[in-house]
């Protein structure tokens, strides 16, 4: 597998960062819809895709320690450089947080955790109400559940900055830093 390039990304770079952005992207909004509509019915596809997202996000993780962060395409101010490293920090711990405590919330609170319907995690049934489930650490469950929904909210903001900056570099700055995220290669200017 080619490393990055300071003019190019390599294609593994560049496929697990669309992975991951698509598949997080479409997590967070469905997981506002399923909370903000009370659907329970897509849970368990959400829990699933999670659970997929985990071994994507592991591998992107492992992949930036191999290969380090991508060198930007110019010379920037300090603060700007400060403010992406930053905003790449929070989008790489925040990716790897948000599908491993809702996995979390999800075995502990006694829900299991499935992917798409071969068990993972038993649920844990209420003998006296079978419909109902017990937990097997409520105080855990609890925690990861906050993790889980401040973390989606701190993640969408990432997001939305880290689109916010992408379209300054190519639109403002009109350099290659999307076009580069995109295939192409960069000249430095």
């Amino acid at each position: 597998m080619q490393p990055d390039k300071p003019d190019r990304l390599s294609l593994v770079t560049i496929a697990l960062h669309w992975l991951v952005a698509v598949s997080m992207i479409g997590m967070l909004a469905i997981g506002v819809y399923m909370v903000e509509t009370e659907t329970y019915s897509l849970y368990s596809w959400h829990k699933s895709f999670g659970v997929l997202i985990i071994t994507m996000v592991i591998m992107r993780v492992i992949w930036r320690i191999k290969n380090g962060w991508p060198v930007p395409v110019s010379q920037y101010k300090s603060i700007e450089q400060s403010l992406a490293k930053a905003m790449h920090w929070i989008l790489i711990i925040g990716t790897v947080l948000m599908p491993v405590s809702g996995t979390l919330m999800s075995a502990f609170g006694g829900n299991g955790v499935d992917l798409f319907g071969l068990e993972l995690v038993p649920r844990n049934p209420d003998p006296e109400n079978p419909g109902k489930v017990l937990a097997h650490n409520g105080d855990i469950a609890a925690f990861c559940h906050a993790m889980h929904h401040w973390l989606g909210y701190i993640v969408i903001g990432a997001v939305l900055l880290h689109i916010t900056g992408a379209l300054k570099h190519h639109c403002l700055d009109k350099d290659a830093t999307l076009k580069r995220m995109l295939g192409s290669r960069a000249h430095s200017g």
